[in-house]
Formats: C-alpha cells, structure tokens, sequence
C-alpha cells in the first residue's frame, strides 16, 4: 500500500515536471504609450492567450558617443517612465499576465544601440555611471513590484565588448537587489559573444534572423531557413545550460520580411499579409516545441488595440492582421 502511494505520488510529480518544462512564456512587448491603461486595453492580450508582457520603460541618449543617459522625465510619455511602469504592471497582473521588465535605450533619430561607444575612458566612466543608475532604479522596481524576469539591457554589444568587467560588476550589483530571474536581450548577429551567459538565468535574444530571399517566403522555405540558426541556438544552450528567450520576436507584413527582418524602414510602403503569416508559422514550429526553449516576446503590441495594425498596416504589430490568429492559435496550444 505504502509503495503504491509511493508510486503515484512519484507519477504525480512527473507530470507536474513535465507540465514545468514544456509551459512556454507566450509573451507580447506591450508598448509604452501617452496614457494609462485599463482593462479594456489587456483584454485583447487576454483573448490572445498572451500570459507575459514586456513592458518597456526607456531611458535617451543624445547620440552615440553621448555618456549621459536622461530618463523619469515629464517630457517622456506616460508608459515610458517609471510611474508608468508601474502602472502598466499594475493592471497586467490583475489578468493574471506576468511581466518581464525591459527597460530600453533610446538614441536619438534611432540610432542603433549596438553602436553605442565612448571615446575615452573619463565618459566610459561617466556611462557606466549613469547606466547604473537607470538599470539598478527599474531593478528595485522589478523587486518591489515581484517582476516574473528582469532585461538588464537591450543590443548594447560595444558596451559589453569594450567594458565586460563593468558588466560582471553590475550583474552582481543588480542581484542584491532584484531576486527573480535576470536575462538580456542580445541582438540576433550578437548573442553568440556575449560573454555572461553564465550569470543569468536565460539566454535572451532578439530573434531577427534572415530565414529567406523570396518576396513571399513560404511556411516550407522558412522552416529550412532556421535549421542553420537553429543549430547554433540550440548548442549555445546546451554550452551553458540555460533555457533560450527570444526577448523579442516578430516580422513586418512586408514583401521580403524574412531577408531583413530587423529593418524598420518607413519609406518600404507595399504590404504583404502572406509574407508575415508564413514567417511566424515557421518560427513557431521551429521552436515551440524545443524543451531548451522558453517562449518569447512578440514585437509589438500597442495598448489601442482597435486603432492598431489592420489591414493596410505593414508594420511589426499583428495586431487586427491574419498574423493575430496564428498567434492566438500557438498561444492557446498545449
């Protein structure tokens, strides 16, 4: 009888473990916007079946060599600040959807971040500095708000390359005071060199990788181009042991979105609603059902989901799109 319990409770326990391992982070990166927000802005991500958000308060830097890093200002817009933040957290959670904070370098006129890059020590110094100063203050608002994960940084790659030391100190400054899991969100060509894989708890990239040349690339054609890339995530995390989150994911609903699927450039005006859906598709067979992975962030959800995306937008957002429902269709698996 004793070994009979013994065996169920050892089954019961299986499952459970089972059910940990393949649970996937089904997440939106929720963007900041002008104004609070309420139930009916969550309620589509609820529809989605979305179970995380990233929420994105951001800090400015004037230009790349610029070390002074402005943030928490009322010249920002709500969500991108602090207070908002929090609010933002506030009213994700009451629906149950956990968050990952990230808060975000903006330079000015979009300038890539991965480029960032002093040209002396004496404003070396002054970055680290000042990034101390905004990671560590949204860190105690993770801890205080009991934030699911924690993005210490987003595509600084000559940052790290050029101070890892500083790095090292600042992960272990950022565990005295946040206690949940830390990640960061390394750029797509970046991620296989960033060198503290092994102090953080999941290997976080910015999934924009080139999967195919064709106008309207299919399902088919983006599957084979993953396996290469697929490879080396897969290695990289069994090197270090660490389950792999696509920090952000997504493509435009552009002709050609699996070429370059990072740009962002306002003057491409055609559409393509195929060429979005058959890209997503393929990512999601690619990795969803990988145990090393841990799920990942769609880029991007804005908080007016009525006024957002729709049929004749070709931007990131799937939102009111064909893309939408594949979405919700992988979200709501099991």
């Amino acid at each position: 009888m004793v070994k009979s319990r013994l065996l169920i409770f050892l089954l019961i326990l299986s499952i459970q473990s089972c059910k940990t391992q393949t649970s996937k982070i089904n997440g939106v990166s929720f963007v900041a916007s002008r104004d609070q927000i309420n139930e009916t802005h969550i309620e589509p991500l609820v529809a989605l079946n979305a179970n995380y958000a990233a929420v994105m308060p951001f800090g400015f830097i004037r230009d790349l060599a610029h070390p002074n890093i402005v943030y928490n200002t009322n010249r920002q817009w709500f969500g991108e600040t602090r207070e908002g933040a929090k609010q933002y957290m506030g009213r994700l959670r009451e629906k149950r959807i956990k968050i990952m904070l990230k808060p975000q370098i903006w330079v000015w006129r979009g300038e890539f971040t991965g480029f960032i890059e002093m040209k002396n020590e004496e404003d070396w110094r002054v970055l680290e500095e000042s990034y101390s100063k905004f990671i560590l203050d949204y860190a105690e608002l993770a801890q205080e708000q009991n934030v699911a994960v924690f993005c210490i940084g987003t595509e600084l790659e000559k940052f790290i390359h050029n101070r890892p030391q500083y790095w090292e100190l600042l992960i272990n400054e950022i565990k005295k005071v946040y206690k949940g899991k830390l990640t960061y969100a390394a750029n797509w060509d970046e991620f296989k060199r960033t060198p503290f894989w092994n102090t953080l708890d999941y290997i976080g990239v910015d999934a924009y990788f080139p999967v195919s040349e064709r106008k309207t690339p299919t399902i088919l054609e983006c599957l084979e181009g993953w396996k290469m890339h697929k490879k080396v995530i897969s290695d990289l995390s069994k090197e270090y042991n660490k389950p792999v989150l696509f920090t952000e994911f997504g493509y435009r609903s552009v002709d050609y979105t699996g070429k370059e699927p990072w740009k962002s450039d306002k003057s491409i005006d055609q559409v393509n609603m195929e060429a979005q859906t058959n890209a997503l598709q393929a990512l999601f067979e690619t990795f969803w059902t990988e145990d090393w992975f841990a799920g990942g962030f769609i880029w991007k959800w804005f908080h007016d989901h009525e006024r957002a995306g729709g049929v004749n937008n070709n931007r990131f957002t799937p939102q009111n799109k064909p893309a939408e429902v594949i979405i919700k269709a992988q979200y709501s698996s099991k």
